[in-house]
Order: structure tokens, then sequence, then C-alpha cells
């Protein structure tokens, strides 16, 4: 099997509130950059890890992570809406090889995902029917959160499961480093958010409008300075790249969640996204980094990074 990954920050407030033009046109040379890297690999299948923003998942039922065989997105803050192209077939095998290697993995025959899956589809592929992919939830912010060496140990296991297909794979994680959303909290929550958490109680689309709005102002804030969000910390998404980069993927099993959280803010365990697609890719063997591009953009409250990285020899 031929396996190639690419590591891609996604932000709700990009087109709604951006910075300077020349930032802009840095992240689009860097995307345009992992486009042709996908397009030059050819992908016959993605495996696209990403989170959920309470879209999807809640508290009633929260696993650390979900495999679909089937999945739709809401169309949040404007993405596509619809079916994703899931290679039901694939997902399953996947699924049973990963349970096979001692992992309990979730499995979903009809999951909603956000933006967090639709943004890299659309970015590189040009939408969310444009390729076979299996999604793989991956919870970043919904406490309690696990160890993060059980997401390595999921990507590992669905490397090796992906392998015994003997096709042209992608791995794809889809998440900010670190960044500090307004992302609402279970604990201490009002009894009307508290069960929006726990139910999942559709918004209509006046509440969805708000809620949006309130997003967009708070990356206004925070790009202003004036905000109690934790500060982008370049050096802890550095740190995390030159993870991926060396392939000393064992190092993240001693990262606490205390730790993440301190380190990059509340929404910084998106990371597991990346951390996921790279086990996978080194599942298959030994790999490269070929472009890594980051930089820290408060209006679109992230940390935000682009990497793509092929097997060969790590340098």
């Amino acid at each position: 099997m031929t396996a190639a990954a690419v590591g891609l920050s996604h932000s709700p407030l990009i087109g709604k509130n951006d910075p300077a033009p020349e930032v802009v046109a840095a992240v689009e040379e860097a995307v345009e950059g992992a486009r042709s890297f996908v397009r030059a690999f050819d992908p016959e299948l993605v495996v696209l890890y990403a989170p959920d923003h309470y879209n999807g998942f809640f508290y009633k039922e929260m696993p650390p992570f979900c495999l679909a065989t089937e999945a739709s997105t809401v169309g949040d803050f404007g993405s596509s809406a619809g079916p994703l192209s899931v290679d039901a077939e694939a997902a399953r095998s996947i699924a049973g090889g990963v349970l096979e290697r001692g992992v309990d993995l979730t499995v979903s025959a009809r999951m909603t995902v956000d933006h967090g899956f639709v943004q890299p589809l659309d970015v590189l592929f040009g939408g969310i029917d444009k390729v076979p992919v299996v999604p793989v939830f991956v919870n970043g912010v919904a406490t309690p959160l696990g160890p993060v060496s059980r997401i390595r140990a999921l990507g590992t296991a669905i490397g090796q499961a992906a392998a015994a297909l003997h096709r042209r794979v992608l791995f794809l994680g889809s998440g900010g480093l670190s960044h500090d959303p307004p992302v609402p909290v279970l604990d201490g929550a009002p009894p009307r958010v508290a069960d929006a958490l726990i139910e999942g109680h559709p918004p209509t689309a006046e509440q969805r409008a708000r809620g949006e709005e309130r997003v967009v102002q708070a990356g206004r804030d925070y790009a202003a300075g004036s905000t109690r969000m934790i500060p982008i910390n370049p050096a802890w998404d550095n740190q995390v790249l030159d993870t991926l980069e060396s392939g000393r993927l064992a190092d993240v099993d001693s990262w606490t969640v205390e730790w993440m959280g301190a380190e990059g803010g509340g929404s910084a365990h998106e990371v597991r996204t990346w951390i996921a697609a790279f086990a996978s890719l080194a599942a298959t063997g030994d790999y490269r980094m070929t472009s890594r591009f980051y930089a820290p953009i408060p209006e679109w409250i992230a940390g935000f990074a682009v990497a793509t990285a092929a097997q060969g020899d790590v340098r």
C-alpha cells in the first residue's frame, strides 16, 4: 500500500474574520502546496480524522473516537451540507481490523459531522463528495479526555488495518493547534445549556446564526487583544510539529491532558487528529514531512498549520 498524510488546521472564521492580506496569501500558498501534493498522490481513499463542536456528538453518549460507515454534515458556518462519500465497505473493514488489534472503537452507521470534517474536503478536493472517505471522529473538547497514548494506538491500528486494503490511502488530520475558542463547557453550565450539551437538541436557524455570530465576534475581540481566552502559543505549536516531523510519535504518550490544555488552550486537543493521522502513516513504514507551514492567526483563533508527509526515510 502507498500511504501519505496531510495535517490541516480549520477555522469557521476563515472568510468571515480574516487577518492581513499577506497572511491570507501565505496560508493560501501553503494550502495550494498541499493540494498539489494530494493531486500527485492521487488517493483512492481518505481516512479523515476530525473533531466535533457539539454538532454531532453530545454528552448523552460521548465516545473518545468513532468511525462512520455513513455520515452527513450540518452545514454550520456556511459550510457544505449533505452526505459525505463514505466508502462503507472500507470503513467496515478498517473497523474490524482496529477491533482485532485491541482498540475499542465505536462505530456509527449514521454520523453527523460539522465544519471540522467539511473544510479539509472542500479545501483539498473541492467538495465533500469528490473522494471516497472513512470519517473518524476524535473528541477534542468534551471532558473527560482520555490519554493521548490511546489516540496514537487508534491511529496505528487504523493504519495497519488500512494497509490490508492495498489502496493508496491518505490519512488526513483536521484541527487547529493552540487555540481557545468560546466552546461551551458542561461543568457548571446553566440548565438550558447543560441540557443542550447532553441531549443535542438541534438549534433553530436563528439560534445557530446567533451562536455563529458570537464566535465571529470572539475572533474580532481576540485579535484586538480584549479577551480572556488563552493566547496562541507558537512555541507549543512548533513543539507539536517538531514531534510529528521527527517521527518520535511515542513522545506524545507522556503528554497529559492538563499540560496540553495549559499550553495550548481549551481546544488544543484537536491536535489529536494530527497525532492519529501521522500514527496511521507511521504504521505503514518510515515517513518524511515534505512540507510544513505555521502561523499564529488570532483572527481565526488558531495556531494555523499545514503539513504534508509521505513514506520514506525520516530526515
